[in-house]
Parts: structure tokens; C-alpha cells; sequence
């Protein structure tokens, strides 16, 4: 029974992670920094759920959770930096601090977990990583900019590390969706999202990441996995369209219609 470890289990793309691979024989680690939720969902998926407390930023957590779920689980095969979180609105209308934590979180938390993981991957049967990029990682985004640059990160450890693991033979792969259905869009303070609406749910980016893990590894197995129809446009769009036209198109995508926030 093949094994998979997620940060940011406890819920929404995280905990459809945690269920999906559950109902197809996984043994499944539920890690979060709200240890009482994730206890919660493996209470509920039954004996093959392992749940632990886990802050991404802090290096040694990660150190003892993967061990931990090593131990129990017997090895680790599949890792889900799944954990982030998203600040929006102008950007000199954002405190620093909640800059800097969404770099600590979404940059820093997938650094240590790779780092921390390695040894224990490397030991596995089979082994894989996948990173949760975002569309915004296709274009640097307005009202969305420490996020979107956090992304963009993201999607270069993944393109770096799929290259350099490769002596091991673990692929890094990462899924970029647009906009999901998930306690992290509410209240959002940004025109893309009034423009462009939010089309996917939590199942839509587990069902991806299943199909990530199971995709057999060849010269033409992407790096990077667009999800839903929006996102896949817009990454191919932007392969063929200078850099003029990609600005503009954001910029028209990025503008307001109103004040008002997705609620």
C-alpha cells in the first residue's frame, strides 16, 4: 500500500486530497497547523489516516512530522506541498507582515518540505512530489502580488527540482488551477476574480493531483498541469503572445468592476 503525506490536510484542497486518495488504498497523512481539524478527517477516513500537527515554516516540524508518518506508514511515497495561504487587495495597502508571511508560508513551507522529505523519498519504493502552483503564476498579478510572486516561485522549484531529482528518479510535478471554491477565495479583493469567477472545487484539483501520481513518467510528462478550461487558455496563451499583449490582457482581466469581494 503506496503512501501519501499532505500539508494543509485539514481542509479544503488538502482535505479532497486526503479523502480521494483514501478511497483508492492509500495510506494517507493528514498534516496542519489546526491539528484538532486534521484529527477530526482521520477520525473520519478510517485506520489508514494518520494525522499530525505541522506549521510549513518551521524547518524541525517538518523534520518530525515526515518521520513520524514514515514510521507509521513504513514509507513515504507520494508528497503534497499543498499548504498556503493568499492576501489580497493594493499592494501598499498590505501590511509587510502579511507579505513576508506569505512568503514564509507559500516559498518557505514548500522549500522545507522538499529539503526535509528528500532522504525519506529517496529510501521509497516509488516516489513523487507534487507542488500547488496557481494560475497566477502565469502572469504577475495585480492586487494578488506577493501570492503571485509566492506561485511563481513555486513553479520554479518544481521545474529545478524535476530536473535535478531526476538522478533519483522522483519527479516534481506541480498543478497550477485558476480559482477554487475554498475558504481562501472569500472575502477576495481583487478584479480577476470579479472577472473571471471561480469555476473549480477542491475535488477538481485532487482529482488532477491523483491523475499527476498515477501519470507514468516519460520525456513528455509535464512539468506543470493547468486545471480547468480558464487556466489551460491562459498558459498556452501565454507561450505564444509577446509580452505587450499578455500585460494588456491582464490588465483588462485585473480591473474592477465594482468594490465589492467575493464572498
Amino acid at each position: 500500500m503506496h503512501s501519501i503525506f499532505i500539508s494543509g490536510a485539514a481542509q479544503g484542497i488538502g482535505a479532497a486530497t486526503a479523502k480521494l486518495f483514501y478511497q483508492h488504498d492509500y495510506k494517507v497523512g493528514i498534516y496542519d497547523i489546526n491539528q484538532v481539524q486534521a484529527q477530526k478527517l482521520a477520525q473520519q477516513l478510517g485506520p489508514h489516516a494518520k494525522a499530525g500537527l505541522l506549521d510549513v515554516a518551521d524547518y524541525q516540524q517538518w523534520q518530525h512530522a515526515l518521520n513520524e508518518f514514515q514510521t507509521w506508514a513504513g514509507e513515504i511515497n507520494i508528497l503534497v506541498n499543498n499548504a498556503g495561504i493568499l492576501y489580497s487587495g493594493a499592494f501598499e495597502q498590505t501590511d509587510i507582515a502579511a507579505h513576508h508571511r506569505t512568503i514564509d508560508i507559500n516559498v518557505k513551507g514548500v522549500l522545507n518540505g522538499c529539503h526535509a522529505a528528500l532522504p525519506l523519498l529517496k529510501q521509497a519504493s516509488f516516489a513523487r512530489v507534487i507542488n500547488l502552483s496557481s494560475a497566477s503564476a502565469i502572469y504577475g498579478q495585480p492586487d494578488l502580488v506577493s501570492y503571485s510572486a509566492s506561485k511563481f516561485a513555486v513553479r520554479a522549484i518544481s521545474e529545478g527540482l524535476d530536473i535535478e531529482w531526476q538522478k533519483y528518479g522522483i519527479r516534481v510535478l506541480d498543478v497550477m488551477p485558476l480559482f477554487v471554491h475554498t475558504a481562501m477565495v472569500k472575502n477576495m479583493d481583487a478584479g480577476t476574480i470579479q472577472n473571471m469567477g471561480v469555476h473549480l472545487t477542491a475535488q477538481d484539483v485532487a482529482e488532477q493531483i491523483y491523475k499527476q501520481v498515477q501519470m507514468k513518467d516519460s520525456l513528455f510528462t509535464p512539468t506543470h498541469q493547468a486545471i480547468g478550461f480558464q487556466a489551460k487558455m491562459l498558459f498556452f496563451v501565454s507561450k505564444i503572445s509577446p509580452q505587450f499583449l499578455n500585460r494588456m490582457a491582464n490588465r483588462l482581466l485585473a480591473k474592477r468592476k465594482t468594490n465589492r469581494r467575493i464572498q
